[in-house]
């Protein structure tokens, strides 16, 4: 299995600053979200679309310093699709990034988008959550991608939220 991305290293360079220290954390949630992508779907026609959106699906977080982060992120990702004259897959990468937190079934025009959300809550819910995938699979990629803190960084922020916004703590999650 090929673990490094091209199009991930570049866009995840790109913000190498707003990231600051937590680039290494991002960077392994990116890639474990990318390859469970690859694990519930091996279309490679969809590969591009999968790194690129792994790769900004938080990005808001750092780039707009809230956790309310899916329209900041949407924004960098379509920045990124004009400059790079991707604009083609535009409407499919924003739902795979406004929906990648949806807590019921994903059901609309693009299976990219339930095999995205499925490959981030595999992450999220550190392994337990499958979807039927390999157990296995998911192990080796959480070690070979380590989690180095990521999900403790975002339980605070989690938590500083709750206490800005105590009626609207996840705003991340959709119905």
């Amino acid at each position: 299995m090929e673990y490094s991305n091209e199009i991930i290293e570049h866009i995840l360079q790109t913000h190498r600053q707003d990231i600051g220290i937590d680039f290494a954390k991002y960077r392994n949630h990116v890639y474990r979200v990318f390859h469970n992508c690859l694990l519930i779907d091996n279309d490679k026609g969809s590969l591009e679309k999968y790194a690129i959106a792994s790769a900004f699906h938080d990005i808001g977080i750092w780039t707009n310093h809230t956790i309310d982060y899916l329209d900041p992120s949407i924004k960098e990702a379509e920045l990124y699709l004009i400059q790079s004259g991707k604009q083609s897959m535009a409407e499919e990468i924003q739902l795979m990034i406004y929906w990648h937190h949806k807590v019921t079934r994903y059901e609309g025009p693009y299976k990219t988008v339930a095999h995205f959300r499925k490959a981030d809550w595999i992450d999220v819910s550190l392994g337990w959550l499958t979807f039927g995938h390999d157990r296995r699979k998911i192990e080796t990629l959480r070690n070979a991608f380590p989690n180095k803190g990521f999900h403790l960084y975002l339980l605070k922020q989690i938590a500083y939220n709750f206490f800005r916004h105590p009626f609207n703590p996840l705003p991340m999650f959709k119905q």
